[in-house]
């Protein structure tokens, strides 16, 4: 595939900053004291096996999503939906901490949502469609011209991986693993496209947050919302988790490799040991069919640990 046309099939997905150097996997800031036992809800899952991967063969080859393998994995305990606003300005004002894209002074939007001054637009970031909008954050999701005084129950975005980690440092909990979250989002089902079965609307009913019109130019805001959507807005899957697929795309603590399928371990595996790219998982409110439809439980994506975007969040599991 072509750079160009890796372009355009990330252009619903993700901006993200161009980092080249391979890093060490890390444990989180030290200097954030933890504090076990942060409320969160969440489901305590048994474990145990199921078939990781695309059944359909339909994602991209450079994505790595098969071949299809048997995964076993031990209990562990998620949350119900992605760590929210309210979530994470308990967290900041606990800490005193300073987010990635705070400290860079910008961060990825995609280009119909810059709230912002046209001075503001300090450049592209890769991807078609994504603008590099200072003083974007998570306090301000599409530039200095907007806000969350009144979506404390949406997704956090614009959080990177250190970001979340440091989240996951104070709450006592952790990124999942690739494998966990695909487990948490089949909810006991092989073989589906989606949580709920294989067709994105049944029956005509909008089950998650995505992108409905003509991507790029016209969001028509069918299922409800044109950008991110309150956590718990659709049906949950039979695992009692929402949002697994749609509205934010979610962090996870593997680093990304496209063949780590074709070697990774039956028993917990965590993703291969080095990297330049973490997992990222469930898609957003940006995807869409035509492009990559990388809304589905199998599929795969990756960025930059440094990368914070408009589109990208996180939740947490306990072990």
């Amino acid at each position: 595939m072509t750079d160009d046309a890796d372009s355009v099939k990330a252009a619903c997905c993700g901006g993200g900053r161009r980092r080249s150097v391979e890093v060490a996997d890390d444990q989180g800031p030290a200097f954030i004291v933890a504090v076990p036992n942060v409320m969160h809800d969440e489901v305590p899952l048994p474990g145990g096996s199921f078939e990781m991967g695309d059944t359909f063969g339909e994602g991209l080859e450079s994505d790595g999503e098969g071949p299809v393998h048997a995964v076993t994995l031990s209990p562990f305990r998620i949350d119900t939906t992605c760590v929210t606003n309210d979530h994470f300005a308990r967290f900041v004002a606990a800490t005193g901490y300073v987010t990635e894209a705070e400290r860079l002074s910008d961060s990825a939007v995609f280009a119909p949502f810059v709230a912002a001054d046209p001075a503001d637009i300090t450049g592209g970031y890769g991807a078609r469609g994504w603008l590099a909008v200072r003083g974007a954050d998570w306090r301000h999701p599409f530039g200095r011209y907007s806000a969350i005084e009144d979506s404390g129950l949406h997704p956090v975005v614009h959080i990177s991986h250190e970001d979340a980690q440091a989240y996951c440092h104070w709450a006592g909990r952790s990124l999942p693993t690739e494998a966990e979250w695909e487990y948490a989002a089949r909810a006991g089902h092989a073989g589906r496209r989606f949580p709920w079965g294989n067709e994105l609307e049944p029956e005509g009913i909008h089950m998650a947050n995505v992108w409905q019109g003509h991507f790029p130019t016209r969001n028509t805001g069918a299922d409800g919302w044109l950008a991110t959507a309150p956590v718990g807005t659709y049906f949950p899957n039979d695992f009692g988790l929402y949002d697994m697929i749609g509205n934010v795309w979610e962090w996870c603590a593997d680093w990304y490799n496209r063949d780590y399928y074709r070697n990774s371990p039956a028993h917990d595996p965590a993703g291969a040991a080095t990297g330049d790219r973490r997992v990222t998982r469930g898609g957003s409110y940006l995807c869409h069919r035509s492009y990559c439809a990388r809304y589905r439980v199998a599929a795969r994506f990756s960025n930059t640990p440094d990368s914070t975007a408009c589109n990208l969040g996180f939740r947490t599991v306990r072990r």
